[in-house]
């Protein structure tokens, strides 16, 4: 799948989450087999970038390409100063958010409020896309609601404005993340686009993604909250899109490994305290559908530094050892 000029590896994309698509977690991701990790998330208020927490969030020289960031705002020239800005600190693809469903985010009239208001997605577009000489993406949703579904319009709006690709996660702005994704307004984008389109929401099986591709006939997919804890997803949706085999379960040894190697990146990112709290939302999505697992999370997120976090990790999965448990459920 190719990306203005850039031809990503795979056609499956870590989506950009807040407080989670982090550099580690982007890199993990990668390595197993993510075309494509999208950074967090960043205000198009270039005022408010000397926060830690927005700081961390700006791109990073040390991370393989392309290297893609989404910023969400709405005023255009703001925007493209923002793009601009991100471009000059390393940014190679430019991705923006009109597919965030949080209220705090919608109350300013950004992420998917935006798609009530068609003319101002043209002018922010079209100020992104004349204002870098990078590719520029974009996100949306279905449309604010039900009754109010519009992405085929936003979509045109995207290819004429000279969007590269657009990412569509399959719920309007009302519905959040309750139900299921549908695929059909997808369908229906990809049919009369001739820019790449990608298809997000619920995917979180190989089968899953080889339905969606099939149903929608969408050039690759964007992977999200089915990824926490699970970053080998991608490799497991690649063999599965590659062989038709389905893969293995995840020995319960690969998923310690894993966990280990993320704890030790978060921990030297963010630093002692900041990474062991950070950790904890991690280790509990990593721990699903594992054996005893509940009745050991308390006393892992007890811990209060980096050696005890991987210390109490490491008595868990010796007790898992005795058990005999070798597979995740």
């Amino acid at each position: 799948m190719q990306i203005g000029k850039y031809q990503l590896e795979s056609n499956l994309i870590l989506a950009p989450m807040a407080g989670i698509s982090d550099l580690p977690f982007r890199q993990l991701c990668r390595e197993h087999g993510a075309g494509m990790a999208v950074a967090e998330m960043l205000t198009s208020d270039t005022g408010l970038w000397h926060s830690r927490k927005s700081s961390l969030r700006l791109p990073n020289l040390h991370e393989a390409g392309p290297r893609a960031i989404q910023i969400a705002g709405t005023e255009p020239q703001q925007m493209a100063l923002a793009a601009r800005s991100c471009v000059g600190l390393g940014a190679q693809i430019i991705d923006i958010n009109m597919g965030c469903p949080a209220k705090k985010v919608c109350k300013k009239a950004a992420g998917s409020a935006l798609l009530r208001d068609e003319l101002l997605v043209a002018q922010i577009l079209q100020a992104v896309v004349a204002a870098v000489n990078v590719p520029v993406t974009l996100k949306i949703r279905t449309g604010w609601d039900a009754q109010h579904k519009n992405a085929l319009r936003i979509g045109k709006i995207a290819e004429e404005q000279g969007i590269a690709a657009l990412a569509i996660h399959g719920r309007t702005r009302a519905d959040r993340f309750m139900g299921s994704a549908e695929y059909d307004s997808i369908a229906a984008v990809k049919q009369q686009l001739c820019i790449p389109v990608l298809a997000n929401g619920d995917i979180d099986s190989p089968q899953k993604a080889r339905h969606v591709l099939d149903y929608t006939k969408a050039d690759g997919l964007l992977i999200g909250r089915a990824a926490c804890g699970r970053p080998w997803l991608f490799g497991q949706i690649s063999h599965f899109l590659r062989t038709g085999e389905m893969p293995q379960p995840v020995p319960v040894a690969q998923i310690r490994e894993t966990l280990t190697a993320h704890l030790a990146r978060m921990h030297h990112y963010y630093g002692t305290t900041m990474g062991v709290r950070i950790a904890r939302k991690h280790i509990s999505w990593y721990l699903q559908g594992l054996p005893e697992a509940d009745r050991y999370r308390k006393q892992i997120n007890q811990a209060q530094c980096p050696q005890t976090q991987q210390q109490s990790l490491n008595q868990y999965f010796q007790q898992l050892r005795q058990l005999g448990a070798e597979y995740a459920a």
